[in-house]
């Protein structure tokens, strides 16, 4: 007797009907999430998909792009000239994933075995900001602090204790600090001061600095499990 033959797909079914087994199903496949996460704020063309998760191949890439796309979770589009050039974004329903992408680094972030000197992309670092901000300690005080980390500009907007955050330039900000992801690593979320980080060159700063200086203090990390 012929033996069935059984698809990769099916081998990943969970056959469990919660919810979060479906989910699984569909972000379940490595690099799938993180995926999802550089899509956040926004289309990206491939290549800039690769650069921020450094550790892909383009074959892996393709397949979960083709996976997410299969799921209705990312959408491709073309951009009109001069740019003319294909990019990858999250459908709607895709964008909803945004508070559980959110829910889960904060509660990861608490593991004791998190090492902060691995690779961190402009997306994790602008999310991060997002999820980590300490509301009480922002209060009812605005501001909008641009960012350029790279090649990539975004914009943080600080109002009624909440903060958003999108790629792109904006024209009026109250300060812009530029530098690379992991520079902005030990100054919002460790021990060392901005004015030590502008010092050294890591960050480079323009625009009001008394503003930047109390925006980097709004953050905190997670508590660590005991």
């Amino acid at each position: 007797m012929e033996l069935e033959k059984v698809t990769k797909a099916d081998k990943r079914r969970y056959d469990d009907a919660c919810g979060a087994a479906l989910g699984m199903e569909y972000v379940g496949e490595r690099w799938a999430l993180l995926l999802i996460r550089e899509l956040l704020l926004g289309p990206r063309r491939f290549g800039e998909l690769r650069g921020g998760l450094p550790g892909i191949s383009a074959n892996v890439l393709t397949q979960r792009l083709a996976g997410l796309e299969a799921a209705g979770i990312v959408e491709r589009h073309r951009l009109p000239p001069p740019a003319n050039a294909q990019v990858y974004a999250l459908t709607p329903w895709g964008q909803e994933a945004e508070p559980v992408v959110l829910a889960l680094a904060k509660w990861a972030l608490r593991a004791p075995t998190h090492d902060p000197t691995l690779p961190f992309s402009a997306v994790s670092l602008m999310l991060s900001l997002k999820m980590l901000l300490v509301a009480e300690r922002a209060g009812e005080w605005r501001a909008r602090i641009a960012f350029r980390l790279g090649d990539d500009p975004y914009v943080a907007t600080l109002a009624d204790r909440a903060l958003t955050v999108a790629r792109g330039v904006a024209e009026e900000v109250d300060a812009t600090l530029s530098g690379r992801p992991s520079a902005f690593l030990p100054v919002v979320f460790g021990r060392r001061s901005l004015d030590d980080a502008l010092a050294e060159g890591a960050i480079a700063l323009t625009g009001n600095r008394a503003t930047a200086e109390r925006f980097v203090t709004l953050f905190q990390l997670p508590p660590k499990v005991e």
